[in-house]
């Protein structure tokens, strides 16, 4: 599987209710656990005082990872940066033995 460093930013509209946001919001939170127990979200880091995040992801290839990403139920409402990782030959996490 590849690694994909993902930017997310929810970008909420003025005119979704509380209501909206709130359901929203909590089908989201069950997702991460159902994707990490896939082995497609590796780790996931907030930005503090923002709506955003970062997380490790892996997936097959770039098409598969949007296919992910984009199942997820705040989609519309996200801002998504995605940044395909590649080895490099000092990584400390690489054995080389």
């Amino acid at each position: 599987m590849k690694e994909f460093l993902v930017n997310i930013k929810i970008e909420w509209p003025r005119d979704l209710s509380e209501e909206t946001i709130r359901k929203l919001s909590v089908d989201e939170r069950t997702r991460p656990t159902e994707r990490a127990a896939e082995g497609h979200l590796v780790r996931m880091w907030r930005v503090p005082g923002r709506r955003e995040n970062w997380g490790l992801w892996r997936a097959g290839d770039a098409s598969a990872l949007h296919e992910i990403i984009s199942a997820l139920p705040v989609w519309p409402y996200m801002d998504v940066t995605v940044h395909p990782l590649a080895t490099h030959p000092v990584d400390p996490g690489t054995s080389t033995t």
